[in-house]
């Protein structure tokens, strides 16, 4: 029975509470349980809560036994991004500085999330303050891929992502900036999902493309999330009211694809795609038209996205840098490079990205999309791969060298983050290695609801989210 809870949903877990046939005592011993297990292979937590944990179940155990109407989401263990404040709870944003820290005050998504009565087992790794691709930190180490211990989960959300995708709690808190909580999703194998821009609300938010966000083993789980934390925060010039459609009742919408019109695009102007990802991308296609869809492979011209992405972040890079070398912090020599970079970017380039330059972006897919409801792509150019460092290894991908993987692995998730617009990971299916890929739903912007429709209708119609690491 320990095996089956750890890998049920939590819509499954909010049922079988319900029904009683399950304490949330129980849930989370093993679920604690199979976090002190796979923590040692993965490297996953940061902090664990567990006595606080016990605590909570025990009285939310009390609470369904006294027939109380309680939130969906009351008693289902999760885990947190440690780039999020927990009041009372390190938060050491995966920095050797912040190794001591414990905010007095919660974020805006996680402070929605405990009113509505989730079990917090505990702060997963990401790189400092969310910066490389892949989850590595001097504070943490190096954390694994559940599929495959000595591969990467990618960044910044890896240990939410994996924690996830081990059995450590069906849902997960993290963050994304240009692909932080899709890239890890994909090459995990869950459900990640990067709203549109200001839906979940961040305190004195200074940057419109990052935003925080849920990954989950399924669609509906992540939309369920997704429905309890967004909506407008005054302290978020960026946030907005909330959706008018429901985005529980979008995942479950019934039916097929059929009468769902979709642009794919292999590539999403990039230059190289693994050859794995390539097959498996056109096998998830045919998987959409058998399911009732019109698909249509597009094109799309976007700005060169390691360039635009030096003229948009370089400068905040040089800031972290300064930062960190003031706090005595040793700093990674991708963040050093970066910051030089940014030297060389005139004003003029800075603010044309900040304005033109998005605009140009977000241009390009609504044309991309004309006449198509979603649009896919592979979420990542490649699956999982092994550590090498804290930019990830070379590969030569279709004849061409990719010097710093762990940079690679974000092309195709940039893009839609610099327009704002709503993207969804999903799993696409699994190399002969092994690993899973992940395929990226793009949707108008503040088509939130739409994207989760069709990402779910695809997900009914695969069994990839069924499968499970063995550990």
């Amino acid at each position: 029975m320990a095996d089956e809870l750890i890998w049920k949903t939590a819509a499954e877990l909010g049922e079988l509470y319900r029904r009683r046939e399950v304490s949330p005592v129980e849930v989370v011993e093993v679920t604690v349980e199979r976090m002190q297990a796979v923590h040692p292979l993965l490297n996953i937590m940061v902090t664990e809560t567990v006595e606080q944990a016990r605590v909570e179940a025990k009285e939310a155990e009390r609470r369904f036994a006294a027939g109380e109407e309680l939130p969906p989401l009351f008693a289902v263990p999760m885990t947190v991004k440690d780039l999020a404040e927990t009041r009372g709870v390190r938060t050491t944003y995966g920095c050797t500085a912040y190794a001591d820290h414990v905010p007095d005050h919660d974020a805006v998504g996680w402070a929605r999330l405990k009113e509505q009565g989730v079990i917090l087992l505990g702060k997963t790794t990401t790189p400092e303050f969310g910066l490389l691709g892949v989850t590595e930190s001097k504070l943490t180490g190096i954390t694994g891929n559940p599929w495959r211990p000595d591969h990467t989960p990618g960044g910044s959300s890896g240990g939410a992502a994996a924690a996830v995708v081990a059995g450590v709690g069906p849902i997960a808190w993290g963050s994304d900036g240009g692909g932080s909580i899709r890239v890890p999703a994909a090459l995990c194998g869950a459900v990640g999902i990067k709203p549109s821009i200001g839906r979940i609300p961040t305190i004195d938010c200074e940057d419109g493309d990052s935003t925080d966000g849920p990954i989950a083993r399924s669609v509906l789980d992540a939309a369920m999330v997704l429905e309890c934390t967004h909506g407008h925060d005054p302290r978020d010039r960026f946030s907005v009211p909330r959706d008018t459609r429901s985005y529980v009742e979008a995942a479950r919408t019934p039916g097929d694809l059929t009468g769902v019109r979709i642009a794919a695009c292999h590539h999403l102007g990039q230059t190289a795609l693994d050859a794995d990802v390539r097959r498996l991308f056109g096998a998830a296609l045919d998987d959409m038209r058998a399911a009732g869809a019109t698909v249509e492979e597009v094109e799309i011209e976007l700005p060169d996205t390691e360039t635009y992405f030096a003229h948009l972040n370089g400068n905040a890079y040089a800031a972290f840098a300064e930062e960190l070398v003031a706090a005595g912090v040793e700093v990674w020599p991708l963040v050093l490079e970066l910051a030089r970079r940014a030297e060389d970017v005139a004003a003029r380039q800075v603010s044309d990205a900040f304005t033109t330059g998005k605009t140009t972006i977000y241009n390009a897919f609504r044309a991309a999309m004309a006449g198509a409801d979603v649009m896919v792509t592979p979420t990542t150019a490649v699956p999982a791969f092994p550590h090498g460092g804290h930019q990830g290894p070379p590969r030569v991908i279709d004849g061409i060298t990719i010097p710093r993987l762990g940079n690679y692995i974000h092309m195709f998730t940039e893009p839609p983050a610099h327009a704002g617009l709503p993207a969804i990971s999903v799993p696409g299916g699994f190399t002969p290695a092994g690993l899973p890929i992940g395929l990226q739903f793009i949707g108008p912007l503040w088509a939130d609801a739409d994207v989760i429709s069709v990402a779910a209708r695809y997900e009914r119609a695969t069994e990839w989210h069924t499968r499970h690491p063995v550990l």
